[in-house]
């Protein structure tokens, strides 16, 4: 089996602009990885569950291991030094550095650096999600600005899935593909070449429990989903893990679409655009699959704030453009 790195050196020459210096950033993402499942791991026998005391930007509580894999990934791109600046979930302002060798860095990064942890102390499978860009300032610390591209302008972009087996799954550009991490030998292998979301899925995954705040678009697509007609696989089965990177993971496989939609309480969602949304469009994307707001493609968007909020719609192509045209007719 190739190895993470052998895969992305051997690709490197599909990119016009490569260097050994994206490689090297991805072999630290990969790194920063591997410390955060030995944690997640262990985390029922060592003193790293519970919460760390503080709020993030969200209003969210922080967990010990948000705090944990945040500091990882800052650290394993700060001794990496191929980027400048990295906006996170866990950070209100944008994160730069101030060595001289990352502020020559031609990247900057978007991270959740632990996805779903509110479900860490019910072993229930957690993630982290990034997004690469090239920057567009030329030289010193990174500047919001950098960060603020839409997603189309994404370089490559991933999720790592901490669960039965840990797996890293990424695209630049030219398909998806995925790793699991051997634990006897410390190496992501090749596992899941040239992923593609099944087209005849049959699996919609969305929290119903708020489902009387929802757009009535949204309700009359849950209700398309529990009718009878088994030519279009319905009724849909309903899966909701409550974990982005776990649910889009399934979905990915066996196909399906993943909604967080919204709401009256949160007109625009609670999943933000910069560390969530635009990895996994684009990694949807790459598979065959769709990502969208209910009106407009994610990967269009163009940012106006670090930690912005939009609600998602992505998955398999023709589940994805069903809802939006409930969403069209209920506008």
């Amino acid at each position: 089996m190739k190895t993470l790195i052998q895969f992305i050196s051997e690709k490197q020459a599909d990119f016009p602009f490569a260097t050994g210096e994206f490689t090297r950033l991805l072999n630290d993402i990969g790194i920063a990885a591997k410390l955060v499942n030995r944690e997640v791991n262990k985390a029922g026998l060592a003193d790293i569950n519970g919460y760390f005391g503080q709020q993030n930007v969200q209003g969210e509580d922080q967990k010990k291991l948000d705090v944990f894999a945040n500091d990882c990934f800052l650290t394993a791109m700060r001794h990496g030094g191929m980027v400048c600046a990295v906006a996170s979930e866990e950070n209100d302002e944008l994160y730069t550095y101030d060595n001289a060798f990352s502020q020559k860095g031609k990247y900057v990064v978007a991270m959740d650096p632990l996805d779903g942890s509110s479900n860490i102390e019910v072993n229930v499978p957690i993630g982290t999600i990034f997004s690469i860009y090239r920057r567009k300032s030329e030289s010193g610390p990174g500047t919001v600005e950098d960060l603020l591209q839409p997603g189309n302008r994404q370089i490559a972009a991933g999720y790592i899935i901490y669960g039965s087996s840990t797996m890293l799954v990424y695209t630049t550009g030219h398909g998806v593909n995925g790793f699991t991490l051997d634990p006897s030998v410390g190496l992501f292998l090749l596992s899941h070449p040239e992923m593609t979301i099944p087209e005849g899925g049959n699996i919609y995954s969305i929290n119903e429990a708020n489902y009387i705040y929802f757009h009535e678009g949204v309700k009359q697509y849950i209700k398309f989903c529990q009718q009878d007609d088994p030519a279009t696989l319905r009724p849909y089965t309903t899966r909701y893990i409550g974990s982005l990177v776990s649910d889009f993971h399934r979905n990915l496989i066996r196909g399906g679409i993943y909604i967080y939609p919204g709401t009256l309480k949160n007109p625009n969602g609670k999943l933000r655009l910069l560390y969530e949304c635009n990895p996994i469009a684009f990694l949807a994307e790459q598979a065959g699959g769709k990502a969208s707001t209910g009106y407009e493609r994610i990967l269009d968007i163009q940012p106006e704030s670090l930690h912005q909020r939009v609600p998602f719609f992505v998955g398999t192509r023709h589940m994805v453009e069903k809802a939006e045209e409930f969403m069209r007719k209920n506008a």
